[in-house]
């Protein structure tokens, strides 16, 4: 675990976490996708808020590991999931950071949602 180059780089930047202490769930196209009381909110400047939820708080089995990957300078390397529902298939639509900078080690296993990536999503609590 290393410090984010990002945060030195830019010291003015700000990607701020908070643990929201109350129960959020993912609903997408009607199905429940993830459901939690340990969420994190995160609001970076530039980019709209974005909850990440525990591993053990999301359905594993409607997420297909991708092939993507990208790098925040702030957070680390973030690893893409497509969604599967039924018949319909959201790319990239999920991510994880797996070895997050030690600034934002909080989010370590922790997935998040595109909100964009579908035409009905619902994020209770939020």
């Amino acid at each position: 675990m290393s410090k984010a180059p990002g945060h030195q780089k830019w010291p003015d930047h700000k990607v701020q976490e908070q643990h929201m202490g109350q129960r959020f769930q993912v609903e997408i196209n009607g199905e429940l996708i993830a459901d939690s009381d340990d969420v994190i909110r995160v609001e970076e400047d530039q980019h709209p808020p974005r909850y990440y939820f525990p591993r053990s708080d999301v359905r594993m089995e409607l997420l297909e590991r991708s092939a993507t990957t990208t790098e925040c300078p702030f957070k680390g390397s973030a690893h893409y999931y497509h969604l599967k529902l039924g018949d319909e298939t959201f790319e990239d639509a999920v991510w994880t950071y797996e070895d997050p900078y030690e600034e934002h080690y909080g989010l370590k296993d922790r997935f998040a949602f595109y909100n964009d990536h579908f035409r009905e999503i619902h994020i209770e609590g939020a």
